[in-house]
């Protein structure tokens, strides 16, 4: 059954979702404040990448099922189910959430509810923000109580965005138990496709949904700076970080995903929500349980700086007037996104450590020329590498996985290589008189 959706926000995630859900049916109306992002997103052009989502997004605009404005009262009258997927960046002079994307769209919304209605919100927001946010649709609309709230979270991956919107891994939902209505028949409504696929759907209270995307990351950060913490205690004794994830992943009760050592965690989620969740455990009283992701930060930032250095021992103490090739700005391969970027900050560092540094990333040059702009942005890998005392593979890229170690030393002045992301096959590298330098494992 068809339902009329609208999606306030088209970032990332509302631009992702809004296709998404044309694709699987449904009318669905975008909204944003932004006119320039509304123009394009109109003419089916995405304005960031993502693998497979323009295609998504031209056949839906053209078959007329997805369209955009910026006119959320038109929203409101088109729709009878309303997604909130605006950022939750975090605040520039604290650890919390900045919640006034989202409490704008409440502000705006809930007062133009003059029908019955459901708001599903997928923003990565603290606990108790969901229960805030209900009670304030209910005071705001004019249907009061007929206007209900639960909360959806989103788990996206970047790179695997269209795919996670349409085949879900699983699906959340809270709800307010109190509150009688009829928000888990809208939403499975709305994933019937999922459902009948037998995805996974769990229903819970508000609370409980708001915390499972935040400790899901969680987890996942602290999966990554475990094994680059085990990087750092391999390269200090000589043993292989590569052989023994292999060793402890064959354990179901581990698996060997995010266990890859090298330059740590980036983009729009992990650091901010990390963050963002010990702040709000510090607001609750209950720090102590999350003073552990502290030190996650922290391990995860030294990563960097471990590569820094490691860069300037390789050639020979001093990085002023140094020659190095930084391949990747992306804080992930298949992306455009360079906030918090491993890669792109490790660039800016050695530039400002006197380095004479060259990027090169396959889709994130523009983007990371807006935060760097005095960083040396190059057109392919083999410009970058040119004359270069050091290579570093800051983005595991297939493009860079796949270069030639040949043909790339030819174009280097001096053979030394950084593989931050230990992403290439070390032994071709080495046979081919290469010195390589992982992230621990072995050195060459």
């Amino acid at each position: 059954m068809s339902e009329r959706i609208s999606v306030f926000g088209t970032g990332y995630l509302g631009a992702t979702h809004a296709a998404g859900m044309a694709e699987l049916g449904h009318e669905v109306i975008g909204v944003d404040i932004d006119p320039a992002k509304i123009e394009r997103l109109s003419r089916g052009e995405v304005p960031f990448y993502e693998p497979g989502l323009p295609e998504l997004l031209r056949r839906n605009v053209e078959s007329g099922r997805l369209r955009f404005t910026t006119d959320a009262a038109e929203a409101a009258a088109f729709a009878d189910v309303h997604f909130i997927g605006v950022g939750t960046p975090q605040l520039k002079n604290g650890y919390g959430a900045d919640l006034s994307f989202v409490d704008a769209v409440i502000e705006t919304l809930a007062p133009l509810l003059d029908r019955p209605a459901v708001i599903l919100g997928k923003s990565t927001v603290p606990v108790g923000t969901a229960a805030r946010l209900a009670a304030r649709v209910r005071e705001l609309a004019p249907v009061g109580d007929e206007a209900q709230l639960g909360w959806n979270p989103e788990f996206l991956r970047e790179g695997f965005a269209v795919e996670d919107t349409l085949r879900p891994d699983r699906l959340v939902l809270g709800v307010d138990p109190a509150v009688p209505g009829r928000i888990e028949e809208v939403a499975r409504r709305v994933y019937a496709q999922a459902l009948a696929r037998e995805t996974p759907f769990v229903v819970t209270d508000l609370a409980t949904a708001e915390l499972v995307k935040v400790s899901a990351n969680a987890f996942l950060a602290t999966k990554i700076s475990f094994i680059n913490a085990i990087a750092e205690v391999c390269e200090a004794t000589g043993a292989d970080v590569t052989d023994l994830a292999d060793a402890i992943g064959h354990d179901a009760r581990i698996g060997r995903k995010f266990l890859g050592a090298g330059l740590g965690f980036g983009g729009g989620c992990l650091p901010k929500d990390i963050r963002a969740f010990m702040a709000r455990a510090g607001e609750l009283g209950v720090d102590q349980a999350l003073t552990f992701l502290r030190e996650v930060d922290t391990v995860n930032q030294r990563r960097r700086q471990h590569v820094v250095e490691l860069a300037g021992r390789a050639v020979g103490g001093s990085l002023n007037g140094a020659r190095v090739a930084v391949l990747g700005a992306a804080f992930k391969p298949d992306s455009d996104d360079v906030r918090d970027s491993p890669a792109l900050d490790v660039a800016g560092t050695l530039h400002l450590r006197g380095a004479r540094v060259r990027v090169h990333d396959p889709e994130a040059m523009d983007n990371a020329a807006k935060v760097w702009p005095t960083l040396d942005f190059v057109g392919s890998a083999e410009d970058a590498v040119r004359d270069a005392d050091v290579v570093i593979v800051a983005t595991e890229w297939r493009q860079f996985r796949d270069l030639d170690p040949a043909v790339v030393g030819s174009l280097v002045a001096h053979k030394r290589i950084i593989d931050a992301r230990n992403c290439l096959p070390a032994d071709a590298w080495i046979d081919a008189d290469w010195s390589y330098r992982g992230m621990g494992r072995h050195a060459a």
